[in-house]
């Protein structure tokens, strides 16, 4: 009798949560994108948006209206996400005061400290480290600001011994065995050496932390490629790579229009050919 009882609330409980959803998604499907504006500005900074201040109010409303009120809207990307990837493009153009922003727009949606961190140290081997030390430096402001202290913990799991094997493990499912090949031929054979530190670096220094899944390693890397938009051969690549780690080529999609008001359009349309590309093959 008793698991009878219990069967039927929890299906109730269901179907209330069904029905919750619905109502909201039919909500937002109701609202004008000034209303989903300042619904998202709101969860993301706790200020209001469109207000008629500072010295260019029109520009920012636009701004805010096509961000806020619209790239957010497409696609199945959670808030968090979003926010992981604008963060990632940030960094990788050092826009540093618009960075400080976002980085504390993340902690407002459930971004943890690691998380963010992990975002951006993983950036080193595709950006430098001297613009990833400039990134973690705004990171750190905002924690000491929030009162998270720093540094925070640990989130390394392999040892110096292990940083090939560990890093060609997650590496090779992925990518296969294409850098060494393609850096074959230089002389003295240095190419090799390369090669073996991507592996190292990219994937047994960083890929082998914890703080951050596979898919949203692989999701962040490709958002800094669609940022940077210089090396397509790369970028095919890594949307493979997004594709084998099980992200699905509507995320992949998402992922590149969330870049779109941070890049702008040439980067993010020669993402998103390149993107049909990798599909139709």
């Amino acid at each position: 009798m008793i698991r009878k009882i219990l069967t039927i609330f929890l299906a109730l409980m269901l179907s209330q949560n069904i029905i919750f959803a619905a109502a909201v998604q039919s909500e937002d499907k109701n609202m004008t994108r000034t209303d989903i504006c300042k619904k998202n500005y709101k969860t993301l900074f706790g200020g209001e948006a469109l207000t008629p201040t500072g010295d260019d109010p029109e520009m920012m409303a636009i701004l805010q209206k096509y961000i806020f009120g619209e790239v957010f809207t497409v696609g199945e990307l959670d808030i968090k996400t979003r926010e992981l990837i604008t963060v990632t493009s940030l960094a990788v153009q050092q826009t540093l005061p618009q960075l400080k922003a976002h980085t504390n727009a993340a902690l407002n949606v459930g971004v943890t400290p690691i998380e963010l961190r992990e975002s951006i140290y993983q950036l080193a081997p595709f950006i430098g480290f001297p613009k990833t030390l400039n990134a973690l430096g705004v990171l750190n402001e905002v924690f000491k600001e929030r009162g998270i202290k720093t540094p925070l913990k640990s989130t390394a799991t392999v040892n110096e011994e292990e940083r090939y094997e560990k890093g060609f493990a997650i590496q090779n499912p992925l990518y296969g065995g294409e850098i060494k090949q393609s850096m074959e031929g230089l002389p003295e054979d240095m190419g090799a050496d390369v090669a073996r530190f991507l592996t190292e670096v990219c994937f047994g220094d960083f890929y082998t932390r914890e703080g951050l899944d596979l898919k949203t390693r692989e999701l962040l890397m490709l958002s800094a490629l669609v940022t940077t938009g210089n090396n397509a051969v790369t970028l095919k690549s890594h949307i493979k790579g997004n594709l084998k780690a099980g992200n699905s080529k509507e995320i992949i999609t998402a992922a590149i229009i969330q870049c779109l008001p941070y890049v702008g359009f040439p980067n993010t349309l020669a993402a998103l050919r390149t993107l049909k590309e990798v599909i139709s093959e």
